[in-house]
Order: structure tokens, then C-alpha cells, then sequence
């Protein structure tokens, strides 16, 4: 497919960093591109200088004329399918690809020739994500693989390939560790992984998806491909996988991966927690360790839900044939992400911790979980039709007091004021100043919001940088 893009009419939807990834290949492959976004070009300024010369743009709003004359379109995963313009072009059967499905097709195309073992490994989930792909493509590393690391985590895949072609690097890759969003996964097609994890899914984006079960199937669409040979790694403590598990793949014999889980509750086939130790049971499988595998004390990243993350990347490398002890070092290494229950300061014995990702109800419960000392809640933004009655048992005893921000917080203040203190704040700065003054030694000031940014910062990246600059400023006093 891709050496039949040459001289295409090819249009991006949606200008972003996955939109300028996939506009360069494109162009740098011979087709004609086109990008397109509602947005205007004083917005979307620091992402025209990255597009190769030979693109055009047709910015501010979304012609229908441009769609319909196009030879096949490609979206940024921000873009719904339910966008009219793009509707109409699919009732005239023009073909619509996703960003990551045309990754998946360069790196098929230009690379199997070169190294028969590049495989793509790809991790997805409403919560843990980026944590999880973040220390499995470190971990892969850590095992002297060659990696491509891209994807929802912040760098497009196509980016990320391009930049490997143009400096002649990419002959020795190994591995294609991919984080995907649900987004991602509605628009592929042939997208294969060899191995795939899910961390969990609970409700999000209900803003986009007509109902939770259009989300599930949207989720489920990373191991649609997936066939003998390839494995899969389930949250075997995820109801909702549990029931995905019986009702897609339990039973199959043929045209299925291997499936494997991990747990905190129970002994399970894959990687489970016993008496403080993450011990693994894979079978038969490679003659893979079983028994005590590490101490949850001596992994690095704290908190049940890396706790987790951390036994999702255990069964995904050593699956993957990456070293045991190049398994162990990186979880004794890994520090965690920026923004993801990130220590920020200690200051008069109040601890200020930011979790700017925690952009939805069930990330913020595993957050809370995370600590023992009692809490002071900054919380609010966009809603994304989050239910945010499913907090109250986890903030009645835990969280003292909750300060919000944002366009939710009278919809978080109604399902949660009979169960703690609840304060309004005008913006995340008073909320600092709010929390400061009412906290005591030993108490937790934790942002996370359960909601999006986009009432107030330019995303969760912003957003938490904010706080921690309000945070450095508090003085001793």
C-alpha cells in the first residue's frame, strides 16, 4: 500500500504532533497532502513550522468539498468519525485510516525487509497507559533492544519513523513499543501487535462514545488482529476485562492469542502479588521463572495502580524474550512520569503531590488508595460525563477536605458534599493557596482532577506545570 501513495490525494485531519507525523511521511513518500483543521493558523503555528515544504493547509474550518476530493484520509486520533464532512466521505467509500494504522503499514513496508523481527508491542487502558508503556519500552532497553517508542505517550509513531529513516537508524529495530488510545484503535485495520496488554477499563470519553459498551469494543480492537503466537495480557481484577475475556477469546482454540493476566488479589496465570512479593507462573511458557520474582518494596514507583503497571511490564518483557535481570534492574530504576502522582515539594511537613493525569473518576480513586495520610483533594475541569458519586467511598475517611476548580466543580461538589469539606476556588493558584492554609503536618495535597483541562490550561502537561509552579512559590510562612 504505501508504494501505491504516490501521487494521492491524501488529507490529514487534524493538526497536531500525530497530523505533522503523518503529513511528513506522506509527503516524503510522494503523495499529495493536504492538512486540514478547525482550528486557525496563529493557533496551530508551532506545528506548521515542523511540515515538510510540499504540504498544503486548509485551516479553520472542515470543507466538505476538500474531503469528498480526496483519494483516501487520514485522521489524528482527536478527530471522531462522526465528524459530518467525514461521515459523507465514508458514504462514498473513500478509504479512512487511522495515524498509528498507517505506522503500522510504513513499518510493514520499509522494515520487514530489512529485520524480519520487528515487532510491535502496544499498551492500552483508560488509566496506566503511559506509565506502563513508558517502563516496558525502558525495560526493553534496559535489555539491549532497539526500540521505537511512540504513539498516545506524546510522540507519533510516524514522527518517530521519520526521524529514524532521514538519520538511517531505524535498520536494527527490534521492537515498536506503542502506547494506543481508544481513538487510535477505532480507525485500524490490519494493526497486529505480537503482544498486547489492556490495564483496565472504566468509564471515559462519554463525551465521545454513545455508551460504555462503543468505548469496551473500541478498547478491544488492539487484539482484534491478533492470531496464535501473538499474547495478550489482561487485568485479571478488571471486571470489565473479565467479561471481554469469557465472552471473545475463553473457549477458543484457534485464531486467538495466549491470553496471560495479572493480579493483586489472586494467584493467576502470569504475574500476581503473594505476601509482598510480585511473583509470575507463565505455564509452560519459555521455561519463564516461577515462583517470587521481586519485592514490592524494591520496585521504585510507588502507589497500588504502578504496582499494577509495573506487573502488566513484567509479563509483556519477559513474554517478549527481554533478560530477567534487565527486568528487575528497571523496575528498581524506573522513576515514573512527569504528572502522574509526581512528588512536587515538602513544606512545614505538608507533601504536595501532582496528578495532573488523572483526568478521570477511577484514576483518581487509585491516586487516593496510593496514600495512607490524610488528604487535601484539588479536583475539577471539563467534565467528561464522569459519574463522580462512584468517589464517595473513597473519599469519605480519606480525603479531609476537597478544593475545586473548573467547570465541574459544581457537579463534583453536589455528588460528594455530604461526604467531606468541600471549597470552591477561582483557579488552581487559590486552590494551592486554599489547600496550603488548611493542611497539617502530615497531611497530602494531591492534584487530581477526575477531568479534563481544556476549561482552563492547554492540557494536562499545563495544567500540571501550573501547579507545581503555584506550589514552589508557597513560601515557609
Amino acid at each position: 500500500m504505501v508504494d501505491e501513495l504516490k501521487g494521492k490525494k491524501i488529507l490529514v485531519v487534524g493538526l497536531a504532533r500525530s497530523g505533522v507525523g503523518a503529513a511528513n511521511l506522506l509527503a516524503s513518500l510522494g503523495a499529495d497532502v493536504i492538512v486540514n483543521d478547525i482550528k486557525g493558523e496563529d493557533e496551530l503555528s508551532m506545528f506548521i513550522k515542523d511540515l515538510h515544504p510540499a504540504v498544503r493547509l486548509e485551516l479553520g474550518k472542515h470543507a466538505e468539498k476538500i474531503f469528498l476530493r480526496s483519494d483516501m484520509i487520514v485522521l489524528s486520533p482527536g478527530v471522531p468519525l462522526t465528524l459530518k464532512p467525514l461521515s459523507e466521505a465514508i458514504k462514498n467509500g473513500i478509504h479512512v485510516i487511522g495515524e498509528l494504522e498507517l505506522a503500522y503499514i510504513a513499518v510493514n513496508r520499509w522494515f520487514s525487509s530489512l529485520n524480519n523481527k520487528l515487532r510491535f508491542l502496544a499498551v492500552t487502558g483508560t488509566n496506566g497507559k503511559s506509565t506502563t508503556a513508558s517502563l516496558l519500552d525502558f525495560t526493553m532497553r534496559k535489555g539491549k533492544f532497539k526500540t521505537i517508542f511512540g504513539g498516545n505517550i506524546g510522540n507519533s509513531l510516524t514522527g518517530e519513523l521519520m526521524r529514524l529513516v532521514n538519520d538511517g537508524s531505524f535498520r536494527d529495530i527490534d521492537f515498536v513499543v506503542a502506547e494506543v488510545s481508544s481513538f487510535q484503535l477505532e480507525t485500524i485495520e490490519r494493526f497486529k501487535p505480537v503482544g498486547a496488554v489492556i490495564t483496565n477499563i472504566t468509564p471515559d470519553h462519554m463525551d465521545r462514545y454513545h455508551s460504555m459498551k462503543e468505548y469496551i469494543d473500541a478498547k478491544a480492537r488492539i487484539f482484534q488482529n491478533q492470531r496464535e503466537g501473538d499474547f495478550l495480557i489482561l487485568n485479571a481484577d478488571d471486571e470489565i476485562l473479565d467479561d471481554l475475556y469469557r465472552s471473545r477469546i475463553s473457549g477458543k482454540s484457534s485464531d486467538v492469542p495466549e491470553v496471560f493476566f495479572f493480579s493483586r488479589k489472586r494467584g493467576v496465570k502470569g504475574v500476581y502479588l503473594e505476601n509482598g512479593y510480585i511473583c509470575t507462573d507463565f505455564g509452560n511458557r519459555l521455561d519463564l521463572l516461577k515462583g517470587s520474582f521481586i519485592k514490592v518494596e524494591d520496585i521504585k514507583i510507588k502507589g497500588v495502580h504502578n504496582l499494577e503497571n509495573a506487573m502488566a511490564v513484567i509479563a509483556m518483557a519477559l513474554l517478549a524474550g527481554c533478560d530477567m535481570n534487565a527486568v528487575l534492574m528497571s523496575l528498581k530504576e524506573f522513576k515514573g512520569l512527569e504528572h502522574r502522582v509526581e512528588f512536587v515539594r515538602e513544606i512545614n511537613g505538608v507533601k504536595f503531590f501532582n496528578d495532573s493525569k488523572g483526568t478521570n473518576v477511577a484514576a483518581v480513586i487509585k491516586s487516593v488508595e496510593s496514600f495512607r495520610e490524610p488528604i487535601i483533594l484539588i479536583a475539577g475541569g471539563r467534565d467528561k460525563e464522569g459519574d463522580f458519586r462512584a468517589l464517595r467511598d473513597v473519599v469519605r475517611g480519606r480525603v479531609k477536605a476537597m478544593v475545586l476548580i473548573g467547570e465541574a466543580k459544581g457537579k463534583i461538589k453536589d455528588a460528594l458534599k455530604d461526604v467531606t469539606e468541600i471549597i470552591e476556588a477561582v483557579d488552581l493558584k487559590e486552590a494551592v493557596l486554599i489547600s496550603y492554609k488548611i493542611a497539617n503536618k502530615g497531611d497530602v495535597v494531591l492534584l487530581s482532577p477526575a477531568c479534563a483541562s481544556f476549561d482552563m490550561f492547554r492540557n494536562f502537561e499545563d495544567r500540571g506545570e501550573q501547579f507545581k509552579k503555584h506550589v514552589l512559590e508557597l513560601n515557609n510562612g
